[in-house]
C-alpha cells in the first residue's frame, strides 16, 4: 500500500466539479484521471499537479496526503 495518497475525490466533491470536466480541462483522459483518483499510479507529474491545483483552486497539499510508515526508508536503513 502506497503511503502517499491522492485525495482528489474529496476536492472534486468540495468544488462540485465532475471528473469528466476536470479531465478535459487539464488534458487527461478520463481513464488516466480515474487511475489517479483511485491511487492506481506510482506518481504524478508536477505539471499535472499544477493544472489540478489551478482548476480546483487549491494547493498540492490539499490533494496529497501521507500516511507515515517506517518501512518507507527500506530495510536496514536507520
Amino acid at each position: 500500500l502506497m503511503p502517499v495518497v491522492m485525495s482528489l475525490d474529496v476536492m472534486l466533491a468540495r468544488r462540485k466539479v465532475r471528473a469528466r470536466d476536470l479531465a478535459e480541462k487539464i488534458g487527461l483522459s478520463e481513464t488516466q484521471l480515474s487511475l489517479l483518483r483511485n491511487g492506481k499510479v506510482k506518481g504524478v507529474r508536477f505539471d499535472t499537479l499544477a493544472k489540478l491545483c489551478l482548476v480546483l483552486e487549491c494547493r498540492p497539499g490539499d490533494l496529497i496526503d501521507y500516511d507515515p510508515d517506517p518501512a518507507d526508508l527500506g530495510a536496514g536503513n536507520p
